[in-house]
């Protein structure tokens, strides 16, 4: 299944990146790639990739590989999960190995897996 969606182009000039929205009735078995955002509300299972931001809500199950720029789980992820930073919040949970930059962790949330910090830290 490829999406594709038109970019328009912002205020100042550049194009904003498309969307792709899985609803709380939608279901995603394969791998997607986004050349943008990504809402998952439902369920997906393989391998989603996004070139930018991946939420994955809280009505979300998801049995698959994650990669993208910035993520948010507060849903249930079962799987890898790759990331330039990584929320995890509400009574979100990873059950995956985890590669981030900057991971922040709230309360309620849970990780079960390996943690691997990646890239340079500036404070």
């Amino acid at each position: 299944m490829e999406t594709e969606a038109a970019a328009m182009p912002a205020e100042d000039g550049a194009p904003e990146s498309n969307l792709v929205f899985l609803g709380p009735r939608d279901s995603l078995v394969g791998k997607l790639n986004v050349q943008g955002a990504l809402k998952v509300a439902g369920t997906a299972e393989g391998e989603l990739q996004a070139a930018g931001d991946v939420s994955i809500e809280d009505t979300a199950t998801v049995n698959a590989i994650v990669q993208g720029k910035d993520i948010a789980v507060r849903g249930t992820v079962t799987g890898d999960v790759t990331a330039r930073r990584l929320l995890l919040a509400g009574k979100g949970s990873i059950n995956g190995n985890v590669r981030t930059g900057r991971l922040t962790i709230e309360d309620g949330a849970m990780l079960n897996g390996n943690v691997s910090m990646t890239g340079s830290r500036k404070g």
